[in-house]
């Protein structure tokens, strides 16, 4: 066991981090109080790597000696979210501390949970963690880093590493062959070799893991800056084939080289995700999906390359691939959509008013925006089209690109029409000429549905 000093930068982050201090502060007052009361406590796990990196923390978790109904005692606000894992939430001042009792692990029967748990001591509560990094504890009390497992020096070292044997971690949990990978995308640490090894032998067994924690681990890579090496480590470790085999069809894929310099479809997907700014999951994960058509689609005649109708093509792709990973019906098509419309930058200039108008007020714009200028840096570096819609659509007001209709289905049956398939386009062609300024007021608006209903023909559908 090695016991090291905090030193400045963990004292720092208590006193003078701004954005943490609350939360550590309310964190640190359990840990106190827990001491006064005679059990040991502790910070643990990503907090503390955290904070030897010199990083902000998202979240402060409490190891301690102290059973759940202890804790439960000690303080007047708590929730049993886990009694029988050993774990207590407590309220403190707004904020939740997730309070946890040492604790060994049982053979684990569902490559998530284990079979039970035994209280126990803080070495044998840091030896049951995924990686070394990670098994840190800090006693803010003393000011004092406790290290049973190395975690400081492969921290030192830029290293994720297994703790113990890494085949029986990952055997326990599945999702930790993805989590090794973050770790060492997000710090560009190294995977130690019996690590990488044993996930390599384990990465088929990704599939035994659910949909919805597969689909949260790839959120956090790819919401983070270092999202594009994630990916590529993904696929070096083989396990982007299991999780993702239509974005490994991308390798390979040869692209025109006067407009793709930078190599085929998947070289290209990698340097789009690098030019991202600070995207959300569904910005990320379309630019990751924007060209996943290409590979069903690519043609070659002589020195020419197509991918005819390759958007359309990858929207089918993406919606199964979205679909798999029970993403919600929304962020389906969202990203469904980014993937359809993520060439219509090209064509901005020669588009209607009221079709530019119409783009400029979806509400999936400003991800698609974004998509559009990450897709142009990676390629050609051209980016007048995306210049172009950032221009015109700075020039037009809310208002403009979205005005209230001059008419309404109540309108239509004020004027004597029935509800049916006529009323959908005769409000669409109302609403196209009014975005191109040619409609202007409600009576313009009349006037051009009894001109279109003169051209329909049709004896049920005159106005009165």
């Amino acid at each position: 066991m090695t016991f090291i000093g905090g030193g400045d930068r963990i004292r720092h982050m208590a006193n003078g981090g701004e954005k943490s201090d609350s939360g550590r502060a309310a964190s640190e007052r359990v840990v106190r109080r827990l001491q006064e009361a005679g059990f040991t406590a502790y910070f643990a796990g990503g907090c503390v790597r955290d904070v030897i990196m010199g990083r902000e923390s998202d979240d402060y978790d409490v190891a301690t000696d102290a059973r759940p109904e202890d804790v439960s005692a000690l303080f007047p606000k708590t929730i049993e979210v886990g009694a029988r894992f050993g774990v207590v939430v407590v309220i403190e001042h707004g904020h939740q501390v997730e309070v946890a009792t040492f604790r060994s692990d049982n053979a684990y029967i569902d490559g998530r949970h284990p079979e039970s748990v035994e209280f126990s001591s803080p070495r044998e509560d840091a030896e049951r963690r995924d990686f070394t990094i990670n098994g840190l504890f800090y006693d803010p009390v003393a000011d004092k880093t406790i290290d049973y497992v190395n975690g400081r020096g492969d921290i030192e070292a830029g290293i994720v590493r297994a703790i113990g044997d890494a085949r029986e971690r990952f055997r326990e949990d599945q999702l930790r062959l993805m989590r090794a990978v973050r770790f060492a995308a997000r710090f560009a640490f190294e995977i130690e070799a019996e690590t990488l090894k044993a996930i390599k032998e384990f990465a088929p067994r990704i599939g035994n893991v659910s949909a919805e924690r597969v689909r949260a681990e790839l959120e956090k890579m790819l919401v983070d800056p270092s999202r594009a090496r994630a990916v590529e480590m993904l696929d070096s470790c083989g396990l982007l084939e299991q999780i993702l085999p239509e974005v490994c069809l991308m390798k390979g894929i040869p692209q025109p080289e006067q407009y793709h310099p930078e190599g085929d479809v998947f070289a290209h997907t990698l340097r789009s995700l690098e030019y991202l700014e600070e995207p959300n999951f569904v910005t990320a994960m379309g630019t990751l999906l924007h060209d996943v058509g290409k590979p069903a689609t690519y043609a070659r005649d002589g020195d020419k390359i197509t991918f005819y109708k390759h958007e359309i093509a990858g929207e089918k792709i993406a919606r199964k691939i979205c679909g798999r990973l029970r993403m919600s019906r929304r962020e389906i098509e969202s990203i469904a959509w980014l993937v359809r419309k993520h060439m219509i930058f090209k064509d901005a200039r020669h588009m209607r008013e009221g079709k530019l108008k119409r783009l400029f007020a979806e509400d999936g714009y400003a991800d698609l925006a974004e998509l559009s200028r990450a897709d142009a840096l990676a390629s050609t570096n051209d980016l007048s089209d995306y210049e172009y819609c950032r221009t015109k659509r700075k020039q037009m007001s809310e208002e403009e690109m979205k005005p209230e209709p001059l008419l309404r289905g109540s309108d239509l049956i004020e004027m004597g029409l029935k509800p049916g398939p006529l009323f959908g386009k005769l409000l669409e062609s109302v609403y196209e000429e009014q975005l191109e300024g040619g409609l202007r007021t409600r009576e313009d608006a009349v006037e051009h549905v009894k001109n279109l209903l003169r051209k329909e023909a049709g004896p049920d559908q005159t106005a009165r």
